[in-house]
Order: structure tokens, then sequence, then C-alpha cells
């Protein structure tokens, strides 16, 4: 059984004994499920979609997939590799921001305690998260799982030594058209619809 397969099937069973038990048991459950697993389920119940990917060519024909089903001819990206990437695939791109493109980047850290995805300066390029296209692509990797955003940002630190980025901002939200009516998010403008292609790395 693939990683993809086993993890699905793994959520699916946990949530089916969440309905059945105390919430103080369904939240021991949940507190022992491996990084990935608790990375997906929040992801996933936050809105996110998750397309995993055990390698290039897979993850390739994914982006490609998902460009096709929502119709969109050009991409927006700052990352110097992406870019030689989406030459290969003879995808069209711009560094130029337009809001109707979907942002294309990697990450820094994805974050399982609630499902964020982080990133930096580095990703961004001085810009805001709310100043950039409302729907985003992120290619992740298995191994940039981290427990909490605290161990995501040592993550992140460790690994620019003295050049630190400036910025570290985390997508906790994946469902834009319901931010406004969601009290508990008021003010935030960071949501994004967002798909994370996940290349198993480890």
């Amino acid at each position: 059984m693939n990683f993809f397969k086993k993890l699905i099937q793994n959520i699916t069973s946990l949530k089916e004994t969440e309905e059945k038990t105390e919430p103080s048991v369904a939240s021991s459950n949940i507190d022992a499920l491996p990084l990935d697993e608790l990375f997906v389920k929040n992801f996933i119940s936050k809105g996110g979609k998750f397309l995993y990917c055990q390698d290039i060519k897979e993850l390739e024909q994914n982006l490609l997939q998902i460009l096709k089903e929502n119709k969109w001819n050009n991409m927006v990206c700052f990352d110097d590799d992406l870019n030689k990437f989406l030459t290969k695939i003879k995808s069209a791109k711009t560094q130029e921001i337009v809001h109707n493109l979907p942002f294309f980047t990697v990450c820094e850290a994805l974050t399982a305690d609630d499902g964020s995805i982080m990133f930096s300066s580095k990703q961004l390029k001085g810009k805001k998260l709310k100043d950039l296209p409302a729907d985003f692509i992120v290619f992740g990797k298995t191994s940039q799982m981290v427990k909490s955003i605290r161990e995501g940002v040592m993550a992140v630190r460790a690994r620019a030594e003295s050049n630190s980025p400036t910025i570290v901002s985390s997508v906790k939200n994946y469902t834009p058209d319901k931010e406004g009516s969601d009290f508990m998010s008021y003010g935030n403008t960071n949501a994004k619809s967002l798909y994370l292609l996940l290349l198993e790395d480890l």
C-alpha cells in the first residue's frame, strides 16, 4: 500500500473512531498520530487540497492537471528553480503579481499541529501574504514537516544560519470565501485557496 492510500485510510479510520468515542479519548488519538498523518488531517479539515507525489514525474502530472482543471494558462512564480521546472514542462510563468493567476511556490515548513504552511521572505520576496494571489500551489516535501510553529521557526533559522529571513508568515485558513463569516478569523487576511503538492523525500 503506498503512502497516500495508507494516510487517507488511517485518517478515515481515525475520524470514524472519533465519532464513536468521548472527546478526551478522541483528542489523545489525534495526539498519537505521526506528524505526516496529523498534518494532512488538519490541512484537509481546513479546506486544503492535498496531492501526494511519489516522485517529480508524478508532481509534474499533478501540477498540469491542476492547471487544466482550473483553466489556468500561466502562473506567478518568484523561485528560480521552480521557474526552470516550469520551463521544462512548457508552462508559462511571470514574476509580476497577477491576482487571477495562481502563485506557485515552495515553503519553509508544514506544521502538523494546525495544518498550516509556513513561508519566509525567501519565498515571498518582500511581499505580504495578503498582497499575493488568492490561489496558491505549494511544492512541499515530507522532510519539511514539523510539530509546531515554534519548531518551524527554529528550523528556518537553523537553515539560514547568519542570513535569517526577515519575515516568517503562515497560511492557516484555506477557505478565503468563508473568511469574512468566521468570527474566529476576523482580521486574518492570509486565507488562501491552496493546493499542496507533497513530494515524498524521506
